[in-house]
């Protein structure tokens, strides 16, 4: 790709969401780039790891990886058929395993493929191309790679010419792309096992820094790829003082905003690459909203994962085939979807209202649909109503496809909420949080609905044990552990909710739940109801944290002593100056309307934002221009409440929302990482940033 044609590119990115910036850049500044002008064959084979073939997938169809003259795809891993009339693309990992097969690959008097079009997923250590020089026969054969040749220096050998004859490879050899992106606004590391990694019994740090380290390497590429230079903020650890003993995941936001902060100062030096700031990055950790992963959510995309047994985004559901037997049929609920992108964010009874609304009307509307009502009514059917039938009845069938997978969706959603009581859960978990429910609430609850689903019971009683953290220091908690009857191992998910608080001061006590919070005694209402909001549909109360996080930080109203920023010239180990804030976007922004408590009843006219008109309307428009980027990462996994929460606030601020985390967990995820957790203590004299 000409540099002509990389501008040309940069610049439609204005105009392009998140996850289309990461398919285009795989597509075309890698793929499409891999040709010789010489050749009438623009056939390749294209070779990648583990990883970097799950982040191909995530981005691109086969049918886009096929429309750009791949013809075979190829694990590194494994042997494979010789093609030595071919070019190869390999996307890999700059790994020493992996730079060992490309020279088994291309090095020697046979290689694999003709010539190789070589791309890293991330930074190559010298040490890696080190290796890869040290091969003579694959020089030539490395399209990736160039000589410069330049004056030699006492440390080089030089030849009669007194200079040195140096191989390097061509700056878009390193594609800096190294992460998931799930969403148009939502990418991943792949690092689902963070929480633990951060709260192993043995060899913590080590464990824990490796993972810190890879993880902002991945963080990193995203703004590589996007050519986005970040102020780097992050959640300050509650306590420095050297006096006083911490946990290793309260420091896990300073590590790694400073891990971070060191890729991108070598990404500085790249071509293109911005030298001021262009956009914000938060960097969080599952402490700042511990209720969140757990919560029941009650949006259509959330209650898909909760309730239904889905394999990612794949569900798998029954039809009838012409023989009269059940067939197993699959679908991906993604953003090719249109109306899964239309309903996903909206409360499960809204989106059932909407289902049925459009079923009558594209039933009543439909040509097809129609005439086929009146044959069945005995209506006689003419020749030419015939032919348009016919003509219709394509578009028809599958049209009706879509909508009816999703009618059977949001009817096994609506039918396990009526069927296990969860309404009667919901509203208690949400009481909970905002204050209006306390120990005698789920007490009563527990004695009067001993049959209640056993994972609802799990669940809501660790939402109490975040919202009444002073029970640890007594017998209540577990008094009503034993009346929920839970078994060994899922008290451990209940009591292990303390290790989410954040920094903890250590008692000596008989007693091995006898940690404090340092939040103080008492926790009651974890949220408030926002001044202006209105909840328009029962049980939608619940926001996630992040959402005030982001309009506080949108509006320069993060507080720099909580929030420090890395691009501070004097940060201190506490904070940053003021000026911080000065030097951000602000950007205006607009008010929605919620109550406290709706009713499962749609009400007219409203827009929250998630109606099918704006959704539609931003979609089809993609992104017009907007303010600065907003990028917030959480580590230890990320909700399905949050990334809505992120869509609703780029439509409302004017600015494109990007959540990013070590995964993108559903509850019953959550739950088995929490009851994992065992938090190894450090003091602040152990700890190196």
């Amino acid at each position: 790709m000409s540099m002509a044609d990389l501008d040309m590119f940069q610049g439609a990115n204005d105009h392009k969401n998140f996850r289309r910036i990461s398919r285009d850049r795989l597509l075309y500044e890698m793929i499409r780039s891999a040709k010789r002008q010489d050749s009438k064959s623009t056939w390749k084979v294209l070779i990648m790891d583990k990883v970097t073939v799950r982040i191909m997938s995530h981005s691109c169809k086969m049918a886009d990886i096929t429309d750009e003259g791949v013809s075979l795809v190829e694990d590194i891993n494994k042997r494979r058929q010789p093609l030595p009339n071919m070019d190869a693309v390999y996307y890999i990992q700059p790994t020493k395993e992996n730079v060992t097969m490309l020279l088994s690959d291309m090095a020697g008097k046979t290689p694999l493929y003709r010539d190789a079009y070589v791309f890293f997923s991330s930074s190559i250590s010298r040490e890696l191309i080190a290796d890869i020089k040290k091969e003579p026969t694959i020089k030539s054969r490395l399209r990736g790679m160039k000589e410069v040749k330049t004056f030699a220096y006492p440390c080089f050998p030089f030849n009669k010419n007194n200079s040195v004859i140096i191989l390097t490879f061509e700056g878009n050899v390193q594609m800096n792309l190294e992460f998931f992106a799930l969403d148009s606004q939502c990418f991943i590391t792949d690092h689902g096992r963070a929480l633990e990694e951060f709260y192993g019994d043995e060899e913590v740090n080590r464990k824990g820094d490796e993972c810190l380290t890879a993880m902002a390497n991945r963080i990193a590429t995203v703004f590589a790829s996007m050519l986005e230079f970040p102020f780097v903020r992050y959640r300050a650890a509650k306590s420095l003082d050297p006096t006083t003993m911490t946990t290793f995941c309260d420091l896990v936001p300073t590590k790694l905003a400073a891990a971070v902060w060191n890729c991108l100062m070598k990404y500085k030096s790249l071509a293109n690459f911005p030298q001021i700031e262009t956009c914000e990055l938060l960097i969080l950790d599952r402490s700042i909203d511990q209720i969140a992963p757990i919560i029941h959510e009650w949006t259509y995309d959330a209650m898909c994962h909760d309730l239904l047994d889905m394999e990612g985004n794949k569900y798998i559901y029954e039809v009838t085939s012409k023989t009269g037997d059940f067939e197993r049929r699959e679908v991906i609920l993604e953003e090719h979807d249109p109306v899964w992108l239309e309903l996903r964010h909206s409360h499960i009874a809204d989106a059932s209202e909407r289902l049925h609304e459009k079923m009558t009307n594209f039933v009543s509307k439909n040509k097809a649909a129609m005439m086929q009502q009146g044959a069945r009514d005995g209506a006689q059917l003419s020749t030419r109503d015939m032919q348009k039938m016919v003509q219709a009845l394509p578009q028809y069938n599958e049209q009706m496809e879509k909508l009816s997978i999703h009618v059977d969706i949001a009817g096994k959603i609506n039918s396990i909420i009526r069927e296990t009581g969860l309404r009667e859960v919901g509203q208690l978990e949400q009481d909970l949080v905002f204050g209006d429910a306390g120990t005698k609430e789920v007490v009563e609850f527990l004695k009067t609905h001993p049959d209640v689903e056993y994972e609802y019971k799990v669940r809501l009683l660790m939402i109490y044990a975040a919202t009444h953290p002073e029970k640890f220091e007594g017998d209540k908690l577990t008094e009503i552990l034993e009346l929920a009857d839970l078994s060994p191992d899922d008290k451990n998910a209940v009591y292990n909710m303390r290790f989410l608080g954040g920094a903890t001061d250590t008692t000596s006590s008989s007693n091995p739940f006898s940690l404090k919070f340092d939040a103080g005694k008492k926790k009651r209402g974890l949220r408030r109801d926002r001044p202006g909001e209105e909840a328009v549909w029962q049980l939608s109360r619940f926001y996630p944290v992040i959402e005030e996080l982001i309009e506080k930080l949108s509006k320069n109203d993060l507080p720099v002593n909580d929030y420090p920023c890395m691009n501070d010239p004097s940060p201190t180990f506490h904070g940053a100056s003021h000026s911080v804030s000065a030097r951000v976007l602000d950007t205006p922004s607009a008010h929605s309307m919620r109550s406290r408590r709706g009713s499962f009843s749609r009400p007219r006219n409203s827009d929250d934002g998630f109606s099918s008109e704006s959704v539609l309307r931003r979609t089809t428009s993609e992104f017009k221009r907007m303010g600065k980027r907003i990028f917030v990462f959480i580590v230890g996994g990320a909700t399905r409440s949050e990334l809505r929460v992120c869509h609703k606030l780029t439509t409302k601020l004017r600015r494109e929302i990007v959540l990013g985390s070590s995964s993108l967990d559903d509850p019953r995820q959550f739950v088995e990482k929490v009851k994992a957790l065992s938090p190894n203590e450090i003091s602040v004299d152990d700890l190196e940033i």
